[in-house]
């Protein structure tokens, strides 16, 4: 972020040296440090705002706190790609505000016609009360559809890319690793623990919803050229992982879609990393004029691999125990229905996985091996602010592998109770 605010100050100040006719004459409204310090305090301020309404979402014990808390987390997203994207960055801020807000507008539907026919918003009064048939469906599209959206899931998933190009590297992180996954959670907390009726009938749908997201989100990431936006398509498939085992109706499926968040936000994370170390010491985003980096950059390409290795599922990495406990789920409701449509989306899933696995080793072959570019010479490996967080993400996502326990003797008790085990 620092080296971005710099940039922009002196991109300000070039175009204000010109106004005034060139040479050594610039107006400075102030010093480049003072500056800097300015941004980086409303920088933190927005990010802590943007932390207290994930957590507030995730805390939130009625309907409308998890509504505000849900706008909340938004609202600093926006002013942060406002401020200090890429390109097009307010007409894209725009953009991300107006997708976000509808979902967040279509799921406040569901709340009130909820919250206004049991008589009360709080979640155990709801549990307790039932909600009417009459409002039951209505209420699930609602939330569902605006889940899904923020999610980004394949249909409502336009805005990601845009979003993703123009964001600030950090803002990337936290998005893909936390802010995306808060979707999910809502599945969990609104869908299947205040409506399991509900979730029976929509279960099937959301299981082949998630299906078309991973493919469609893989193979737009195998094509792309900008590294963000590769990550963009990435995230979209990534969140079909989770929403497919959302929808696979069993409590081992339910497990591993939730250990498949917390595997992805590690692995996606590290890669995002992975990224502004790349443009800290490159200076682009384009995968076609990087090469041989592994040797420059032998801590980022080593942690790299292990963030590639767990969004791929490959063992030892948390993916691997993610992946296979989602798949196995998504298999034995399969089994248990005798439903051949389930059978062919499990199978399908598998070939969504080859399509990860393809497109990450592609990108991780042109950026880190092959030929190092001229250009690229002088490239030195990144600092210890950039690598040691790196190094601390790769080796939770290995000890978790090893160690899935650490994740499953609490999620997995919890969701026999949920699905009725």
């Amino acid at each position: 972020m620092v080296a971005r605010i710099t940039t922009m100050f002196e991109e300000r100040m070039s175009s204000e040296k010109q106004l005034v006719g060139g040479g050594t004459e610039m107006i400075e409204s102030s010093s480049l440090k003072s500056h800097v310090n300015h941004q980086i305090g409303a920088y933190y301020a927005l990010f802590l705002v943007m932390a207290m309404g994930m957590l507030g979402t995730v805390l939130a014990t009625n309907l409308i706190e998890f509504y505000v808390f849900f706008e909340v987390m938004l609202i600093p997203a926006f002013f942060m790609l406002a401020i200090w994207g890429y390109e097009s960055r307010r007409r894209v801020a725009l953009l991300f505000f107006f997708w976000t807000h509808v979902g967040a507008v279509i799921l406040l539907l569901g709340f009130l016609s909820i919250g206004l026919s049991v008589g009360s918003f709080n979640y155990a009064d709801i549990k307790a009360h039932g909600i009417p048939p009459h409002v039951l469906a209505l209420a699930a599209v609602a939330i569902i559809v605006g889940l899904t959206v923020k999610m980004a899931s394949f249909v409502v998933h336009m805005w990601l890319p845009h979003v993703y190009r123009a964001s600030p590297t950090p803002l990337n992180a936290l998005s893909s690793g936390a802010m995306l996954g808060v979707g999910a959670y809502g599945f969990f907390r609104l869908i299947i623990m205040l409506m399991p009726g509900q979730y029976e009938h929509f279960a099937l749908a959301l299981n082949i919803w998630g299906l078309a997201t991973m493919i469609y989100g893989g193979v737009m990431a195998l094509v792309q050229d900008d590294i963000r936006k590769l990550f963009a398509y990435s995230s979209i498939s990534q969140m079909g992982y989770i929403l497919f085992g959302i929808g696979s109706a069993s409590m081992l499926g339910l497990s591993g879609s939730e250990m498949m968040f917390v595997s992805h936000s590690l692995g996606k994370v590290i890669l995002f990393m992975m990224v502004g170390a790349i443009i800290l010491q490159v200076g682009t985003r384009s995968i076609t004029k990087m090469g041989g980096l592994a040797g420059k950059m032998p801590i980022t390409a080593v942690c790299s691999m292990i963030g590639a290795l767990t969004l791929m599922g490959v063992p030892p990495t948390s993916g691997f125990m993610a992946e296979w406990t989602m798949f196995y789920g998504a298999l034995q409701t399969a089994l248990q229905q005798g439903s051949m449509i389930r059978m062919i989306t499990f199978g399908l899933g598998l070939v969504a996985t080859v399509i990860t696995m393809a497109y990450v080793l592609w990108m991780i072959k042109r950026v880190f091996f092959g030929k190092l570019p001229e250009a690229l010479e002088k490239t030195k490996e990144a600092n210890w602010y950039v690598t040691g967080p790196m190094m601390v993400l790769a080796g939770f996502s290995v000890v978790i592998g090893i160690y899935p326990d650490v994740f499953f003797n609490q999620i997995i008790p919890f969701m026999k109770g949920l699905v009725g085990v």
